[in-house]
């Protein structure tokens, strides 16, 4: 076929967004919060997290450089295809980038999140979004599909299983693996698959590290935004490095598996809080790096994009996937990953 991605005639790299200046933080925290009944004191507090980083998130940055790279690529696989990058919280939003691809003629948009889990935070979220920016569009809209989570493809799975390995090089003999993500409220864990993909995303790395995936190895979250009397998936990966210097535990990797790249829920949560933790323990730790623009991510960027094509020719493609679990489903039912029955108040905002 001459346009390998037909029938779409667009692309948009879609992700949360993030302050780029101290006069953004105030309004990118009152986005991500609305509705929510945060107190006004409360963003002023968390907005203190982004004035160490000069009021900017890492995240646009990245964000900018994987666009030009997921352009590279697909030029270079003959796909010319405009591509568009929007953001739920912050400029440029998801109106933004569906309107400058619908300006351009697009009909048929496929969307990359930059979430490789199933929940109702890291994809119903970025659907539903997605639905209202095209919706306020009006009757002539280009139609949005999304490509599926990407937790199991060896494109995502391979590259974190080396940064593990070098970060276990830099550690003592015997250091452990802590893997980290997102923390979400339990009952949104119970009604998706978030926690079991986890697992898998963990259970694939350590296994392909030879003798060295042998070692203890454990998932702990990061990032609560919950009320304290709220139950969210735990343990934290603060409690969890105390713990283990208790246990006697000689260093541990620490495995940003939930992320993409080096945002500010990275560089604070992990580079900053539990690195002054494991000073003051005296416990040795690493922080691997996460994907980025390595070039087999953007790859199965790619890869991912003309098997949803494919899909959407009505013709059978090689759904790559490593482990047990199979390459997870296109189109979300509607039952997939429903939001908690009352808004989640946020007690501990990063």
């Amino acid at each position: 076929m001459s346009d390998p991605l037909a029938p779409y005639d667009a692309m948009m790299l879609v992700s949360f967004g993030g302050p780029e200046g101290p006069n953004d933080v105030l309004g990118f925290m009152e986005n991500v919060t609305r509705g929510r009944g945060i107190p006004a004191e409360r963003l002023l507090e968390v907005s203190a997290h982004y004035a160490r980083f000069g009021g900017v998130s890492p995240i646009n940055g990245q964000n900018r450089a994987l666009l030009e790279a997921m352009r590279a690529a697909f030029t270079a696989q003959g796909i010319d295809v405009p591509i568009s990058w929007g953001n739920r919280h912050w400029t440029p939003f998801i109106a933004d980038a569906l309107g400058d691809v619908a300006a351009r003629g697009a009909t048929r948009v496929l969307a990359f999140v930059t979430s490789a889990y199933s929940s109702a935070s890291g994809c119903r979220q970025y659907r539903e979004d997605i639905e209202t920016a095209r919706l306020g569009l009006g009757p002539d809209a280009p139609i949005v599909d999304k490509v599926r989570v990407f937790y199991n493809h060896p494109g995502f799975v391979v590259p974190m299983a080396e940064h593990t390995a070098a970060a276990l090089r830099s550690l003592p003999g015997g250091a452990e693996v802590a893997f980290t993500a997102h923390s979400i409220p339990q009952s949104m864990a119970d009604t998706s698959d978030y926690v079991a993909q986890l697992h898998e995303t963990c259970a694939l790395i350590m296994s392909s590290l030879g003798p060295a995936g042998a070692r203890r190895h454990d998932l702990v979250f990061q990032s609560r935004s919950g009320a304290p009397g709220q139950p969210w998936l735990e343990p934290d990966i603060g409690d969890h490095l105390r713990a283990r210097h208790r246990d006697g535990a000689t260093g541990v990797a620490i495995v940003p598996i939930g992320f993409i790249s080096d945002h500010m829920e990275v560089v604070w949560d992990l580079d900053t809080q539990a690195a002054e933790t494991a000073a003051e323990l005296g416990l040795a730790i690493v922080r691997a790096a996460t994907v980025g623009t390595d070039p087999r991510f953007v790859a199965m960027i790619v890869g991912l994009a003309l098997e949803r094509a494919a899909t959407a020719r009505h013709e059978d493609p090689i759904r790559v996937a490593l482990g047990t679990r199979g390459a997870n489903h296109d189109v979300c039912p509607a039952s997939c990953c429903p939001m908690p029955t009352r808004p989640t108040p946020a007690g501990r905002l990063r």
